[in-house]
């Protein structure tokens, strides 16, 4: 069994889309990501050592997404993984990237993917 930390609704803006419209001006995501690892050991240390450091992963994902320019939600979804699995005490990550507006319609359109760490 994992313990969990949630990151919910990071609100971004980057460049993302296939079409000509979507590569002129950056357009909202919105990404949700559940962390887990065994976290048994930060409630008797108080110590962030012994903890998931998500500010830390927040950032990074910040600064990828930010100077970002995917094609494919799926594509910074598989890489927002990769900095989530680069912390050591992350066992896994799911995340979800949603792209509001990208269907007439419909409020938004996401994707969902999920990683573990090799053993």
């Amino acid at each position: 069994m994992s313990d969990r930390i949630y990151i919910r609704d990071l609100a971004l803006r980057c460049i993302i889309g296939i079409y000509p419209e979507e590569r002129r001006e950056r357009q909202d995501v919105v990404i949700n990501l559940v962390l887990e690892g065994d976290l048994s050991k930060a409630p008797v240390t108080d110590a962030i050592e012994d903890t998931i450091n998500y500010k830390f992963i927040k950032k990074s994902i910040v600064r990828m997404v930010e100077a970002s320019d995917f094609n494919l939600i799926e594509s910074m979804a598989s890489r927002i993984l990769d900095i989530c699995l680069e912390d050591a005490k992350v066992r896994r990550a799911t995340v979800t990237v949603d792209k509001p507006g990208a269907l007439r319609f419909a409020r938004s359109v996401a994707v969902e993917m999920a990683r573990e760490r090799s053993a």
